[in-house]
């Protein structure tokens, strides 16, 4: 059998994250740039973690943080999320992961999102008629397992985005991971997401020559590691990770999960902790999980209510799955 030294192992990685989180500088941010939707989270467990998932192979397994993660999936797990947002906004998911003998892993998924009752006035404004807008993200994740403890994966996603009436846009970007498994109780992991993701805007159709145009706006590509280790004498599991982006900002996450039975547990975390003087906001949150076996099945209920510092109400999201 493998032995693993924990605490020689448990330093090294300690190491080398405080190795990358010193050269960084906090000096910008990515808010107000394309794609931010896609950058929210996904599900009420990753949520309420603070979305410190890169190297989280722990309970439900979703390779929209990581496409390296799907071939430690113990079980076949589907979800579906709703989350309720201030401001007429509303964001959904859907996923499906699962494991594939001998080494491989496999996910999909769908982010729905977009802003409802848009008061639509004309250029003497008079009432129009409320407008909408709406993005969405189709995922599709492969990975494999070098060896019994690394594994690497990617993922490729389309974008679709409708501005408005004839205005709309489509694009295709990627993802890629890496997770290596240092103890059975200590994980590593990283990725690069949003690879050549841009939306191009043509409002040609809409207003003509010359008045329409093109205009591009390019994703930040985000480039994300982190630690997550399981204290398996205190049923605790705790992340962490850094992510720094091509639009020059750096931010921290972390999360914990605490079991007090098999069929329930609790966990909090916080999203872009940033120390610079331009800082879009700590987005702290918490949540719960309750479980229960029937048979093969086990549904879950998860909850995460995540404060959003400058809007009027905090993010419920709920999350049902089953894993079989």
């Amino acid at each position: 059998m493998e032995k693993y030294s924990f605490s020689s192992s448990f330093r090294g990685a300690l190491l080398t994250l405080i190795l990358l989180l010193a050269p960084c500088g906090l000096t910008a941010q990515i808010g107000g740039t394309a794609g931010a939707f896609a950058r929210m989270g996904f599900g009420a467990r990753g949520i309420g973690l603070g979305n410190a998932m890169v190297a989280s192979t722990d309970g439900e397994i979703n390779s929209y943080y990581n496409p390296a993660l799907s071939p430690f999936a113990t079980e076949r797990i589907a979800t579906a999320s709703f989350a309720f947002l201030s401001l007429d906004r509303y964001i959904n998911f859907v996923s499906y992961t699962q494991a594939i003998k001998p080494t491989a892993g496999l996910s999909f998924g769908i982010i729905n999102s977009g802003v409802r009752n848009i008061d639509g006035r004309d250029e003497d404004g008079a009432a129009t008629g409320p407008l909408s807008t709406t993005e969405d993200q189709f995922y599709l994740s492969f990975a494999n397992r070098l060896t019994p403890n690394f594994s690497i994966g990617a993922t490729i996603k389309l974008y679709y985005a409708r501005l408005y009436d004839q205005v709309s846009t489509t694009t295709v970007g990627f993802d890629l991971g890496a997770y290596y498994q240092v103890t059975p109780d200590l994980g590593l992991g990283a990725a690069i997401r949003d690879l050549n993701s841009k939306y191009k805007w043509d409002t040609q159709a809409l207003y003509g020559q010359p008045d329409g145009g093109t205009t591009t706006d390019t994703f930040p590509t985000l480039r994300t590691f982190g630690v997550s280790y399981h204290l398996r004498q205190f049923h605790l599991v705790v992340n962490g990770e850094v992510e720094n982006s091509s639009a020059s900002s750096t931010i921290f996450r972390a999360g914990a999960e605490y079991s007090f039975l098999p069929e329930f547990s609790v966990r909090m975390g916080f999203d872009r902790l940033d120390g610079s003087d331009n800082s879009t906001g700590a987005k702290p949150s918490f949540g719960f999980s309750v479980r229960n076996p029937l048979g093969r099945w086990t549904p879950v209920l998860d909850y995460a209510y995540m404060i959003e510092p400058y809007a009027p109400s905090g993010i419920h999201v709920v999350s049902i799955s089953a894993a079989f």
